[in-house]
């Protein structure tokens, strides 16, 4: 089938239009209002619709959507719901963890700086650098879809496309930071969520309506016509459940919108975060599931190219320029929230907490710290970008990565007896085993494969935990990890470590909560968390709100 495009000029207008009119929007934050902390955090002052819209934009990103239909095409009918329902679930288990972070550092910047003032600087670090990383990778991650969709919808090459996809985000966000990330998120949410209504139903019916089910079924194995196939679970749903709850900790810009939001408008906004994402991504998910029904095979054998391929393949010209503006936006909500995310992170980890004495980073120097790792941080995407990496098996990586941290890292906020001896020693050996089992550099028989599917199944019961804990407390979320472990105990060993992927992850959960735990146990130290909101206050002397 021949593919529609929009041509050069019309792409060049889309853009200039998109990212012209978000850097207009942009200057309405004046620069009299600017200082550091708003530059960071917005003043801790932002209601509910706005950042109900920045939380629910930042987690729908272009890499988001993409992932999503790669899933919906490796896996079948069960695999966007794998992806998006997790993925909706974990925004809300990250609300208790929110509140309890509010609560001990109401004016904090970052999660690395609140570490600091818990365990010192070498916590902090760590905390920071994975951050950075995480955050690094995920703006790759969106360049990636953009240069993509630019390449598919016009003879603008990838290289092109990516350059003009990074300026249009950068132009924007250097001028006010989070302020102006949080401002644009509401307008590119309300596209993003439009076009999905609109693009989804079109190809479905162009493409042929409900006899696709009929005619295309012989292009799937009965693994991918099942709502419970094993296979994506294992693949695809597990993986990410472990993935997902990582990037509550490890992602700054989810932090970020945690710091930015009113203190009172925490629930809502995380509850609103959780349908607008689940809703949005198993729609776009469904686009995969089309492809495969259809019997399409990605352009260049790049599971990137499914989402425009099948937009220029049933799409008109307006609703092809519809649906490239639902992208755009997508994936500039996410790629100004990392800029802004990793600017805050240099800004006050890195100067503000490191380099300058207690008391004296200068608000001025801070700003342009900002700015200048923004611009650094863009080159370097940019750069990775050109690659062209599989971007579901990017997000999966970042958040495996993320899970040595997540236990600490929690516990460190709850428990007074975590010390930095246990933190940095507890996530340093979940990496270490880590790396190895999901490259694949060690292999899985015999005693080993024992071992890794035993902390594997300890793993599941660390997540479990996790996630009860929040809402219900330490008691239940003890009987929730043990129940959960013993039940996934009969079958887990001997079977987990099929899946090299899964195992990893859950072999990162279990190392750092079981070195973190018996350190931390050992220990007499005691800390008094009342010390954190006096250590991680503002670095201007007075900030104003928006």
């Amino acid at each position: 089938m021949q593919l529609n495009t929009l041509g050069t000029p019309l792409i060049l207008f889309l853009i200039l239009f998109f990212f012209g009119g978000t850097f207009l929007l942009s200057l309405t934050i004046g620069r009299k209002r600017e200082n550091a902390d708003n530059y960071m955090t917005a003043g801790n002052e932002v209601g509910f619709g706005i950042s109900a819209a920045s939380m629910t934009a930042t987690w729908i990103w272009a890499a988001s959507l993409y992932a999503s239909a790669t899933s919906g095409y490796t896996y079948g009918i069960s695999g966007p719901i794998h992806y998006g329902l997790w993925g909706a679930l974990m925004i809300l288990f990250i609300y208790p963890f929110g509140r309890r972070i509010r609560n001990i550092a109401p004016n904090a910047h970052t999660l690395a700086e609140i570490l600091h003032a818990r365990h010192g600087r070498s916590s902090q670090l760590i905390l920071a650098g994975s951050n950075v990383l995480g955050s690094l990778l995920s703006l790759t991650s969106n360049f990636i879809a953009g240069g993509a969709l630019i390449s598919m919808l016009s003879p603008v090459s990838f290289s092109a496309g990516i350059l003009m996809i990074g300026t249009g985000v950068l132009l924007y966000t250097l001028w006010s930071g989070v302020r102006a990330s949080i401002l644009t998120d509401f307008i590119q949410v309300c596209a993003m969520l439009g076009a999905v209504v609109i693009i989804v139903p079109a190809v479905f019916f162009a493409a042929g309506g409900p006899e696709i089910f009929a005619s295309g079924a012989v292009n799937l194995t009965p693994s991918q016509q099942s709502f419970f196939s094993s296979d994506a679970f294992f693949n695809q749903g597990a993986p990410y459940i472990a993935a997902v709850l990582a990037y509550a900790i490890g992602n700054q810009t989810i932090a970020q919108r945690l710091f930015a939001v009113r203190e009172d408008k925490i629930r809502q906004t995380f509850v609103t975060a959780t349908v607008g994402y689940g809703a949005t991504v198993i729609g776009v998910g469904i686009l995969g599931v089309l492809a495969l029904y259809l019997g399409v095979e990605p352009m260049g054998g790049d599971t990137n190219n499914l989402i425009p391929q099948l937009a220029s393949m049933y799409l008109g010209p307006i609703l092809l320029c519809v649906f490239f503006v639902m992208i755009i936006g997508s994936l500039a909500s996410t790629a100004d929230s990392d800029l802004a995310a990793m600017s805050s992170i240099v800004m006050t980890d890195i100067y503000g907490r490191n380099i300058a004495k207690d008391g004296e980073a200068d608000p001025r120097l801070l700003l342009l710290v900002g700015r200048v790792t923004m611009i650094t941080a863009t080159l370097a995407a940019l750069f990775f970008a050109s690659s062209k990496f599989n971007i579901l098996e990017l997000l999966v990586l970042v958040g495996a990565i993320w899970g040595a941290l997540v236990f600490p890292v929690i516990a460190s906020f709850y428990w007074d007896k975590v010390t930095n001896r246990a933190f940095s020693i507890s996530v340093v050996a979940a990496l270490a085993s880590f790396f190895p089992v999901r490259f694949g550099w060690i292999a899985l028989e015999g005693p080993t494969a024992f071992v890794t599917d035993l902390l594997a199944v300890i793993g599941v019961g660390v997540i479990a935990g996790l996630m009860i804990f929040g809402f219900l407390g330490r008691t239940a979320g003890i009987a929730a990890g043990v129940i959960a472990a013993l039940a996934v105990l009969p079958f887990g060993i001997g079977f987990l470590h099929q899946y090299p992927v899964l195992t990893a992850s859950l072999l990162a959960y279990a190392v750092s909560m079981i070195l973190c735990v018996a350190f931390s146990w050992a220990g007499r130290e005691r800390f008094d968390f009342a010390c954190i909101s006096a250590e991680t206050g503002n670095f201007d002397n007075t900030t104003s709100t928006t």
